[in-house]
Order: C-alpha cells, then structure tokens, then sequence
C-alpha cells in the first residue's frame, strides 16, 4: 500500500473510512461539515436522492465592521446555528452527523453543538 504523505491525503482517506458506514437517508440526512485553514462548511444531504437539502458558509457570513474579527470557532458556532435554521426550514430534525474525516474537536465541535442547539437531532 502506498504511504499518505500529505495532511489531505490522510483526512480523505479517513472520511472514506467514515462513509462507509455513515449514509444520508430521506428520514435522516447526512450532515456534512469540511473545514478548510480559513472557513468551513456545513450541508444536509439526501444521499438516497443525491439531493443538499440546506447548505451553509462561513463565507456567507455577516462580517462586522470596526469591530474585532470573530475568531475562527465563533464563526463555526454561528454557521452551526445557520444549518440548523434552514434545515428545519426544510422540515429536517434528525440528521446523523459526518465530521468529513476530521477529528471531533475546536471548529467542528462548536459547529455540531450550535446544531443541536439549533434543533437538530444527532
């Protein structure tokens, strides 16, 4: 077997390993988180359909203006808090969760917590 040499690499290989097991049905979608070094990203996916259901960014955002920059897992929270306001828009309340091969922790901790705050069952 080839060796994983670069950071990517290793967290793709153990999101495979995750979604082997975790799968989005019409009854209870897929939350799927991605971080990236500057933002991250949430949606709740229909895997059965192939269909996203809600998405959303820390890209889309509010910024504040003057005031100091929000840090990094402040705006995971509130991204958190957006997914599941427009998942239960969607009429989605249970949802089984995919940390996209990352480790439960920091950013994608705060994302899923501010999720169920917001109503989401997982």
């Amino acid at each position: 077997m080839a060796r994983l040499n670069t950071k990517g690499e290793r967290r793709r290989s153990r999101h495979l390993r995750v979604r082997k097991r975790v799968e989005g049905t019409t009854t209870r979608p897929r939350l799927s988180v991605f971080r990236s070094i500057k933002e991250i990203y949430a949606q709740v996916i229909d895997d059965g359909a192939g269909r996203t259901l809600a998405a959303a960014t820390s890209l889309k955002l509010p910024k504040a203006e003057g005031d100091a920059k929000a840090t990094k897992t402040d705006e995971a929270r509130l991204v958190g808090a957006e997914i599941a306001r427009k998942a239960t828009e969607a009429g989605v309340h249970q949802v089984v969760f995919d940390r996209g091969g990352n480790r439960y922790h920091g950013r994608v901790k705060a994302l899923a917590e501010a999720a169920r705050k917001g109503g989401l069952e997982f």
